[in-house]
């Protein structure tokens, strides 16, 4: 069965006076090379880590056969700014080459992130959690809603929240998810359990025993509930969603009559930035950096 294109594809997405060339033009755009020492990477790349050995094996065809696909770049002053192709760039350095084709177009601020993240989750280089967090910085960049976010990406919005949800991961766990030793649907299950420590403890024990998803599930719903916490009442379980849903992060709310506590859990200083950003504004962020 043919793998279903996500949104408009990257075509759509890109005014005319800004596309790439179509397929049947694009071999007169090839002739348009520039330096490699010109090109610098955005640093609104999704992509945090790389298959070393799919890079070495990329780059042997490079030198074997050359770049077949131009990268698209934007100008950036004497240079030019990396917004499409990212692996086929690096493999390029790692093949000896001096230059590569290229595609130049002028291409926004405020819709790199969105190319750069739509092309790799099309050619599926992202693992779930850098998937995860290209698209909730996607969502804070854009101010956007999760359901706005999954039609950009041709997504519905409970894959967003899916998505979404594995930044909630302890960073052990979620390094396990990012390796692939575990799966996302390994992780949705265990995000059931309450504590960190059950999390973690029940990621290794799936790593270690080779659980299946099932079994996965079965192990966090045996688990007794917590009792140290009244059930929260549909009306602040409703605040809670909709909390959880704009700041892309876990919120509890613990309420007693008029009182109560407001808890927001971030991972990573990336994520703590990101809230301290939406609460204050930029320029209370930057001064706390």
């Amino acid at each position: 069965m043919p793998k279903r294109r996500l949104g408009r594809g990257l075509d759509a997405l890109i005014s005319p006076d800004a596309a790439p060339a179509a397929p049947e033009s694009r071999s007169r755009e090839q002739g348009e090379a520039i330096e490699l020492s010109r090109i610098e990477l955005s640093p609104k790349q999704p992509r945090r880590e790389m298959d070393a050995e799919a890079l070495y094996r990329l780059a042997s065809s490079v030198r074997e056969a050359g770049v077949l696909q131009p990268i698209v770049v934007r100008p950036k002053g004497d240079m030019y700014e990396l917004v499409m192709g990212e692996r086929r760039l690096r493999a390029a350095h790692l093949a000896g080459l001096d230059r590569i084709p290229v595609v130049v177009r002028e291409v926004p601020d405020d819709r790199l992130l969105e190319f750069a993240l739509i092309e790799n989750i099309q050619r599926e280089d992202l693992n779930p959690i850098e998937k995860g967090q290209a698209v909730g910085q996607l969502i804070d960049e854009l101010e956007l809603t999760q359901e706005q976010a999954g039609e950009r990406l041709g997504m519905d919005r409970s894959t967003v929240a899916n998505l979404l949800r594995l930044l909630e991961l302890p960073g052990k766990v979620r390094d396990m998810v990012s390796r692939g030793t575990l799966s996302a649907g390994h992780a949705r299950a265990i995000l059931a359990l309450p504590s960190e420590a059950a999390r973690i403890a029940l990621a290794q024990r799936v790593v270690t025993q080779g659980l299946s998803v099932r079994e996965t599930e079965r192990l966090a719903a045996s688990r007794p509930a917590r009792r140290d916490r009244t059930p929260p009442s549909p009306e602040v379980k409703q605040l809670e969603n909709a909390l959880r849903e704009s700041l892309a992060m876990r919120v509890d709310i613990h309420s007693r009559g008029a009182r109560g506590r407001l808890v927001i859990h971030f991972q990573t200083h990336e994520d703590f930035e990101r809230l301290l950003h939406r609460l204050t504004g930029p320029a209370e962020c930057a001064g706390a950096s």
